[in-house]
């Protein structure tokens, strides 16, 4: 029999089959007429997915669902195919850039895009993190797509044509040219990919998002109208004062959006954005041009500076753990990159290494939600800048410019939050 694919003509999960049967010369075919939340739902689909999601693959051998594996069946059945790449290395990287883009691209769009279009709850601040999380993402895409057309080797791969199925979703459905612009390197990527005739034969034209999708508001369902019984007569009583009901525009109203207490705040003369995109730019006489406009924006009544210190440097003995815990701190701290602006040092030539910090936050103190939301946060000992002490002052400067040797030690490592 034919392989025979379960979905609907539009689902971007299975055009990943499609286009690797059009490179592979196997035929596989579409349903016809498949209808999501009804073909779907059939005991004849749920046979061949318990939980009956798309898209699904009917073999000779049985079916097989998830659309990644799926696409694996396809490009499998063509023997040696180049789309596997021509080594194990190769292969490697090929199902490395396949999981990369399904937990870190993929799953990354889908938290930004999928609340605005009313399949979850829409959570502010869960969205940002999710933006922050993919920026995070298309920044690592980006720095290798620099230097490299394709993501393994010089030709198309089944993690091109994964990587580029689910960028479609964001680029049709909400990153705009504003949010791509960041990445060029992956703007190149994707659209050569689109325009590749084998995927440009299964997606048709490609046009980019013009507006993020708005938010969708909830419509209260009607109220059920109960049929009206036949009047008894009754004895006359004094009439009831009637109770005050709700208007059809009260209770349709909606709710306003949640606020983080940081935008609530007085404005800043601090423009926090500014001085990140001056801190990127300054290639330099960093000291003349980035520290003197450092102290020149900073505002002491909208933001404060911390210096942080890790309190257990002695488990410190291995350099690249180290550095990875830092790391994994920076990546937990994405849920205020809005509100924050930091660096951390690895400091030493031997362990055990010693782990410093400075942190610039909105508002007076450290806001509440990341001390409750980042659990690194009561690793460190925290300490508010007095910037009217020079010495702690030109702490900050030398923190902030990576200055080496750095209290008399050497560097082993330097991160940036912003």
């Amino acid at each position: 029999m034919a392989l025979v694919l379960h979905a609907g003509s539009g689902n971007k999960n299975a055009f990943k089959a499609l286009i690797a049967a059009e490179y592979s010369g196997v035929k596989v075919e579409l349903v016809k007429n498949f209808q999501m939340g009804v073909s779907n739902k059939t005991p004849e689909f749920i046979k061949m997915n318990p939980i009956g999601k798309v898209p699904v693959l009917e073999t000779p051998d049985g079916p097989v669902f998830e659309s990644n594996a799926i696409a694996r069946y396809v490009t499998r059945s063509k023997a040696d195919n180049p789309l596997y790449g021509s080594s194990l290395i190769e292969y490697a990287h090929i199902e490395q850039w396949i999981d990369f883009s399904a937990t870190e691209v993929d799953a990354n769009i889908g938290k930004w895009l999928y609340p605005r279009l009313g399949f979850a709850p829409y959570v502010p601040m869960g969205e940002e993190a999710a933006i922050a999380a993919l920026k995070r993402s298309l920044g690592a895409l980006n720095t290798h797509l620099a230097s490299n057309t394709y993501l393994v080797g010089n030709s198309v791969t089944l993690a091109d044509i994964v990587m580029a199925c689910n960028l479609y979703l964001g680029f049709s459905r909400i990153m705009i040219k504003d949010f791509t612009s960041e990445f060029p390197h992956v703007e190149r990527y994707f659209w050569t990919m689109v325009n590749q005739p084998n995927l440009k034969k299964v997606i048709g034209d490609v046009k980019q998002a013009q507006v993020v999708p708005p938010v969708q508001k909830k419509v209260a369902p009607p109220k059920e109208q109960k049929p009206k019984e036949a009047k008894k007569e009754a004895p006359k009583e004094a009439p009831k004062p009637k109770a005050a009901e709700k208007s059809e525009e009260d209770e349709e109203a909606p709710k306003p959006k949640p606020k983080n207490a940081l935008d609530l705040l007085p404005p800043s003369k601090m423009i926090l954005d500014e001085w990140k995109r001056l801190y990127s730019n300054t290639k330099t006489n960093f000291r003349e041009v980035a520290i003197k406009g450092f102290w020149d924006m900073y505002d002491p009544e909208g933001y404060s500076l911390w210096f942080c210190d890790y309190k257990y440097n002695d488990e410190n003995t291995v350099s690249f753990v180290t550095m990875n815990k830092v790391g994994g701190f920076l990546q937990r701290m994405d849920l205020c990159r809005k509100y924050a602006f930091g660096k951390m040092l690895v400091i030493g030539s031997e362990p055990p290494f010693k782990v410093k910090g400075l942190w610039l936050f909105r508002g007076p103190e450290i806001p509440k939600f990341v001390m409750d939301e980042v659990y690194d946060m009561e690793l460190y000992e925290w300490t508010k800048v007095d910037i009217s002490d020079e010495a702690q002052k030109e702490r900050v400067s030398a923190m902030i410019e990576d200055l080496e040797p750095f209290e008399g030690e050497a560097l082993l490592d330097a991160k940036c939050f912003k």
